[in-house]
């Protein structure tokens, strides 16, 4: 799916020829106000009580033959809160995900500086999406995004704002529309190939791993999780080295094209909708592609693990025990703890080259949605590095929280035979942060000699990854693309130094 394109203006808001031309209203205690284009509605402004239009956030409606220049206007809700970028992204996303059928938008928020008038493209960008790949009738007319949107600025715009935009955007649908895709057609060989499609042209490398070349090169996660179906695992290398780069984050992506459970079946009920459990592999393939475009002056590396888990006469059983990518023994007592192996690899990999930081992101556990809801990510790991990567997602309006690693519970992974677990059997408690402790066993050290370990976070995007329910600011039904903006953030920040 594309962006929309999109366009800065500094014309007047009522001059911008459109099909729906979008204003914002503020809530407050005496009702809503129209804010940002001055008294050209105060007509309009008298009647929004009388049209039951308090500015609530998600609230739009659309007005026909009121718009100036455009055909129809548009009001969105603000909220009450204060009118910073966060506010201005999620009421721009409402309306980009609300408003169909028109070729041309122009919305006319009160941007104050860069900052907003990025916040508001970024909302339009991501809040406009629609996934068609499956459908046998055309779009009726009525239902398609706009082809065009126009954001009113109010002084000279920076250079670049549109591109950073529609960059984000883009790997927001890219998270989407993999995610989206039907696991008969979405497997851990066709995922390479898509990795392969969408980072051709850029400055990008790409290693793929499969068969043989992951049995030689340790990777007894990959394999085992693998072994019960017979489209077999992939480990993708993603690799983004831009000239004088001097920092490098690796992220290191979960791929669970589709999760049965293995021998460990899942119900029927909780099988549905277990294509999504690639999501961190597409998400860490997303922001190298987006880093790349937006030539960010830092190295980057993802680690794609792919592979599918599924039960059959080769699957690995209950009691089997694999060597990983390193050494390292684990007794798989639950085979629908799948995710952890194919990370632990991962991260043994990135580990090799010793990064600057490593960041897992990973539709991990139930027990991450339990605690967290469908709007929050639990971030586990270092606790200097959690701090920064939390801090990264408030300044994105994303909503990362972190939670501790605690030490002790390290103790319910001993195995009889092996190294490490990979769960507790019969342990309801804590099910998110034992995870976590498992895959820190996994982060290696700075340097061959050094005892320091790698910062490291840990996303469990378990809850966040999908919206179940109706959407709300620019979050559609459906894959979310969570922590995409957060990373890129991330990212940004280490090219800095």
């Amino acid at each position: 799916m594309t962006v929309s394109s999109l366009r800065l203006t500094t014309e007047s808001a009522i001059d911008v020829p459109a099909d729906v031309l979008v204003i914002g209203v503020a809530s407050g205690k005496d009702g809503g106000t129209i804010v940002g284009v001055g008294d050209h509605f105060a007509a309009l402004q008298q009647s929004l009580s009388a049209i039951g239009f308090t500015g609530a956030k998600d609230d739009v409606r659309r007005l026909p033959g009121v718009g100036g220049a455009a055909g129809s206007l548009a009001l969105v809700g603000l909220g009450s809160a204060p009118l910073d970028a966060n506010a201005l992204r999620y009421a721009a996303g409402a309306a980009a995900r609300t408003i169909r059928g028109a070729e041309r938008v122009a919305i006319a928020l009160p941007a104050t500086d860069d900052s907003d008038l990025l916040a508001i493209l970024e909302g339009v960008a991501i809040g406009g999406y629609s996934y068609l790949d499956y459908r046998s009738a055309e779009q009726e007319p009525q239902s398609r995004l706009p082809a065009e949107v126009v954001v009113v600025a109010t002084h000279t715009p920076a250079a670049g704002l549109v591109d950073r935009a529609t960059a984000i955007g883009t790997a927001i649908h890219t998270v989407r529309d993999l995610v989206n895709a039907p696991p008969s057609d979405l497997y851990p060989a066709s995922f390479a190939s898509a990795a392969h499609e969408l980072a051709s042209g850029l400055p990008i490398e790409l290693t793929v791993l499969a068969g043989q070349e992951l049995v030689d090169g340790g990777y007894g996660g990959l394999v085992g999780v693998g072994k019960g179906s017979d489209r077999g695992p992939r480990m993708v290398k993603v690799s983004y080295s831009p000239a004088g780069a001097t920092k490098h984050l690796a992220i290191v992506g979960k791929g669970i094209t589709f999760d049965t459970g293995g021998l460990s079946l899942k119900p029927a009920a909780s099988m549905v909708g277990m294509k999504y459990d690639m999501t961190g592999a597409a998400t860490a393939l997303a922001v190298v592609i987006a880093a790349a475009k937006l030539e960010l002056p830092v190295r980057l590396t993802a680690w794609l693990c792919l592979a599918e888990n599924m039960p059959s006469g080769s699957a690995t059983r209950p009691n089997d025990v694999l060597r990983l990518r390193g050494g390292k023994t684990v007794e798989v007592l639950n085979t629908d703890a799948e995710g952890r192996l194919v990370l632990a690899d991962g991260l043994v990999a990135a580990s090799e080259e010793f990064p600057d930081a490593i960041i897992d992101v990973a539709t991990l556990t139930g027990a991450a949605l339990v605690a967290m809801g469908n709007r929050y990510v639990a971030t586990m790991g270092d606790d200097d590095f959690v701090r920064r990567v939390v801090a990264a997602g408030d300044r994105t309006g994303e909503t990362l929280w972190p939670m501790p690693l605690p030490s002790e519970l390290r103790s319910l992974l001993d195995s009889d035979i092996a190294d490490i677990a990979n769960v507790k059997m019969g342990n309801t408690a804590g099910g998110m942060l034992i995870a976590a402790v498992f895959l820190r066993e996994f982060v290696g050290k700075t340097a061959d000699d050094d005892s320091t370990q790698i910062p490291w976070a840990h996303l469990d995007i378990a809850g966040a990854a999908n919206n179940g329910g109706a959407g709300y600011g620019s979050t559609v039904k459906g894959p979310t693309g969570v922590a995409v903006r957060t990373l890129l953030e991330v990212a940004e920040e280490f090219s800095r130094g």
